[in-house]
């Protein structure tokens, strides 16, 4: 049973175990299907798992190699690099280049495809419910 959220914090709602979702107008929420049902928000949707899925999948494959490489490959990891670094550390190093490589990525992607459509379509929701 869906209740609307309370005005106060109750927090025996919370640790019941029961759905808590709050009460929104009959247009808000026409607003809302309209725009989830809109092309623009496809293409949102699109535009962000194309970026978010394949990206993911190759940071996992490069993040599983490594640890299959220091498992089976131990003589290559243990080579050195130069003075005492082998590679395994410059791979190591290379899974926090890569983290925050991709984070940029990302930011730059969402600010110049995503975010404008976003906004849009923000905009168009907030300008339906407003009447």
């Amino acid at each position: 049973m869906r209740r609307p959220v309370p005005s106060c914090p109750d927090t025996s709602l919370e640790e019941s175990g029961e759905t808590v979702s709050e009460k929104i107008s009959v247009e808000a929420q026409e607003a809302y299907e309209r725009i989830n049902a809109s092309d623009d928000f496809a293409q949102l949707k699109k535009s962000y798992f194309g970026f978010v899925v394949p990206l993911t999948i190759a940071f996992m494959a490069w993040y599983v190699l490594y640890v299959l490489m220091s498992i089976y490959a131990g003589g290559f990891m243990g080579k050195q690099v130069f003075g005492n670094i082998n590679v395994a550390l410059v791979f190591g190093l290379l899974q926090f280049v890569t983290t925050f490589g991709i984070a940029i990525w990302y930011a730059r992607f969402a600010a110049s495809r995503m975010d404008p459509l976003a906004d849009k379509l923000r905009d168009e929701y907030e300008a339906e419910i407003e009447r």
